[in-house]
């Protein structure tokens, strides 16, 4: 067979550190030399069970010539070097079952190597057919054991001749998936705590020159109290702002964890060279000239990603603004001030808009433990960030600007684990064109923009339409507890305002009380009783209090440090529309300009709060399903577009769905398609013009869970037909869920159904009925691949 471009791979290690893997070849044999001469003997016995000093011409010639079919062998190399390598031999010719060995280099073991080799080999295995893998492991060789055992796969072992025989079966478990998503997410968010939080770090292209990007970041690192030693590299200083010089980062004495990179893009390559040479862990690269410049910047830009990978080290760039880590005093950006350190980490992609946002957050006094600015975002993206703020400890809210996402699939995954602990809130820029920005490594999305909103909304993901109301949802769940439910109190010492107030919470979807009004006398007790009082009613879930100041007297200071006081440490959050300011009042209560921003922001706290408490609901098991006889059907389709009905309706029958010609009711449409970003799409509309024309259609990833199904029937806006509108009987929704959740398993299933129409399908009292089904086949699919850990792939 050929060789297989698709099995190559950048990987994150377990430290955090990276690798690429890809399969052997056979002009590696003197690769394969220079490895096995670092092998200790103790790791050359494990693996042939006898001490083996070199390896004759004949055996590297054989380890080097595969035929990546029944003898595959894939290598991991760091800096050009091999520093491990798998194989699996096919026992006999067609057999579906191969025996696999590993071996690792001393100085690399403990860092996941074979973990995550093990992932890929058998992903290249379930590829070629194979369903199980054989591995002899000596009993003393606990570390390779503990490899197979810890995989997930279901295993068997026995003990015969001194010889402990593992046998695993590849096909992915629930328990499988897990171990790799717990591994991926340890090794991604390792590989961002690297870069935030360095021992060392140096700034290449540090210069003299006023106002020049090299000394503004080396400036803004000196002064903002970063504890660690910082080196200017420069050509020929001797001393850059009266802090030593190099000549080279080569020449910087001691270690050097993160690398500043300020020098123009030709010259970037031989730069990422010498700091993979000098054991750098990252690069924050401010540099410009790459992808968003044309196809000449754009293969610059990947080079720059390649040599990085290849040599152990995460990339934040190019042409961005930094990263600064508050909590280390890390200020490695070029925005000469910081927001104070509070609880939010915020990644932007925009370099442009850095500053603005920076400073917008320091006039809202909203703290930041973390700020990524990833410019193209060529390497480290909003996946990477959330997998290390999922877990810190000083982030309890994550801000996102997006102007593109790498990969949605696995951004949707993340943001639906993680929101369940702490709020994601994201503005992403293109809502009309789904464009990307020229120079981000990410393609455009297909989907609609409501559809879009649709998933983010599934995964809990608080998704606003500006970078203002980024800020005022943030000042709120950062510094407030979540509502309860939507139930309002509106307090305040004007009854036009308050009255303003309950109408714009009205029409949120909020249930607001009457406004108590208190008068333009009212002073601070007055506040701090009407505050108490609705703390202590249990029919309450928030207070939004108002205050504009009388024309005589008031002490608007002491009114904010009451209002203040009573809301520290109540469970009910409080808002405030206070003296038209914007941000917070003393450090905790979010103040907003307008009544309206301050209910829109608790709108989309009540929403987001209401997620996080009601059931998901799971992927229940369904009768009928057999989803062996489905993809041995779709093998046969192989190359056949669009399947005669008889093809499609055996294929429905793998899931339990019948095409019928009777049935009557309410004319519905069930829809999956194979997206190229999402993967596994899932809608569901009324079938008529009018929902057509509305595009009044609801949208899930696959698979859903029950309650996912029972919301998708009453998302759309015509529901009301189906439930029961004026008098009518309600359908059988609970029919229409289950053909939700059959088509939805299909969809998730089998990648090669590019599309799939249930139409009509005909919602009755009695049931639901499929009077029609057109299939479309594609392939190979272009699903995001989650068979192995590995980080995004380039373009071209």
């Amino acid at each position: 067979m050929p060789y297989p471009d698709q099995w190559e791979a950048d990987v994150v290690l377990a430290d955090g550190g990276t690798a690429h893997l890809r399969p052997i070849r056979a002009d590696d044999a003197g690769l394969l030399r220079e490895f096995y001469a670092r092998l200790s003997p103790e790791s050359i016995y494990y693996r042939f069970f006898s001490p083996r000093p070199r390896l004759t011409d004949r055996e590297v010639e054989h380890f080097t010539t595969v035929d990546y079919d029944d003898r595959v062998a894939l290598i991991a190399t760091i800096g050009g070097a091999m520093v491990a390598v798998v194989r699996y031999d096919r026992l006999r010719s067609g057999a579906d079952t191969a025996e696999v060995a590993f071996l690792v280099e001393d100085a690399h073991q403990g860092r996941g190597v074979a973990s995550v080799l093990l992932e890929h080999i058998a992903a290249a295995a379930r590829e070629r057919g194979i369903t199980r893998f054989i591995a002899d492991v000596l009993p003393e060789n606990r570390r390779m054991s503990k490899v197979f055992r810890d995989a997930g796969y279901k295993a068997e072992q026995r003990y015969e001749e001194g010889v402990l025989t593992l046998t695993l079966d590849l096909e992915p478990t629930e328990t499988s998936r897990e171990v790799m998503a717990a591994r991926e997410h340890r090794a991604e968010s390792r590989s961002i705590g690297r870069l935030l939080s360095p021992r060392s770090v140096a700034v290449i292209g540090a210069s003299r020159e006023e106002h020049s990007v090299g000394q503004s970041v080396l400036r803004n690192l000196l002064a903002g109290g970063f504890a660690g030693p910082v080196y200017p590299v420069h050509p020929s200083a001797t001393a850059v702002s009266s802090v030593r010089a190099y000549k080279t980062i080569g020449d910087v004495p001691g270690e050097v964890d993160l690398a500043v990179v300020a020098v123009p893009a030709e010259a970037v390559g031989d730069v990422v060279a010498q700091c993979a040479a000098k054991d750098v862990h990252g690069l924050v690269v401010l540099s410009s000239g790459f992808g968003e410049t044309g196809p000449e910047g754009r293969e610059r830009q990947n080079e720059l990603v390649r040599l990085a990978r290849a040599g152990g080290m995460r990339v934040v760039g190019p042409n961005c603004l930094g990263i600064a880590n508050n909590a280390g005093g890390l200020n490695a950006t070029l925005a000469p001030t910081l927001p104070r350190h509070g609880p939010i980490g915020f990644f932007s992609q925009s370099g442009a808009l850095g500053i603005t946002i920076l400073k917008w957050a320091a006039e809202r006094d909203l703290g930041l433990s973390t700020f990524v600015s990833a410019g193209n975002r060529a390497d480290v993206s909003g996946n990477d960030l959330m997998q290390y703020w999922e877990e810190d400890p000083d982030t309890a809210v994550v801000l996102l600007y997006l102007e593109s996402i790498g990969n949605p699939r696995k951004f949707t995954r993340l943001a639906r684990r993680i929101s369940l602990r702490k709020p994601i809130v994201a503005v992403k820029s293109g809502r009309t064109t789904q464009g990307v920005p020229l120079g981000h490594a990410a393609q455009a999305l297909s989907l609609p923009d409501h559809a879009v909103s649709a998933l983010f909304a599934q995964a809990g993901l608080v998704r606003v339409d500006s970078l203002g109301e980024l800020f005022d949802v943030a000042q709120l769940l950062a510094y407030q507890p979540l509502p309860r439910g939507d139930r309002v109190a509106i307090v305040g010492n004007s009854d036009s305002i308050g009255l303003l107030v309950q109408d714009a919470a009205t029409v949120a979807g909020l249930r607001p009380r009457r406004p108590v009004d208190l008068g333009p006398e009212a002073g601070p007790g007055d506040f701090t009783a009407a505050l108490e009082e609705a703390f202590a009613d249990e029919g309450i879930d928030a207070v939004v209090t108002v205050f504009a100041p009388a024309v005589h007297g008031t002490r608007t200071a002491d009114v904010a440090a009451a209002i203040v006081a009573a809301a520290d440490g109540a469970d009910t959050p409080v808002i405030a529309a206070y003296l038209g300011e914007r941000g917070l009042l003393h450090g905790s209560v979010p103040s907003y300009p307008a009544p309206e921003s301050a209910v829109r922001a608790l709108a989309y706290a009540v929403r987001y709060a209401g997620w996080r408490r009601r059931p998901h609901g799971r992927i229940p098991d369904l009768p009928g399903v057999d989803r062996d006889r489905a993809r041995a059907l779709v093998g046969e389709l192989a190359g056949q577009e669009t399947p005669s009905p008889e093809e499609t309706a055996a294929l429905l029958a793998c899931y339990g769905i019948t095409v019928r010609e009777d049935g009557h009711g309410i004319a519905t449409r069930i829809s999956t398609s194979e997206d190229p970003s999402f993967g596994a799409i899932v809608s569901f509309g009324l079938d008529d013009v009018t929902a057509e024309l509305l595009e009044d259609r609801a949208y899930r990833l696959a698979p859903l869970t029950d309650v996912e199904a029972a919301e998708m029937v009453r998302a759309v806006r015509t529901a009301p037909l189906l439930l029961g509108h004026r008098g009518a009987e309600p359908v059988d929704t609970g029919a229409l869920e289950d053909l939700l959740l059959r088509a939805s398993r299909l969809a998730d299933d089998l990648p090669e159904v590019a599309r799939l129409d249930l139409e009509p399908v005909l919602a009755g009292p009695a049931g639901a009925v499929v009077r029609g089904a057109r299939l479309r086949l594609a392939g190979p699919h272009l699903r995001p691949a989650e068979d192995a850990r590995r980080l995004r792939n380039l373009g071209p």
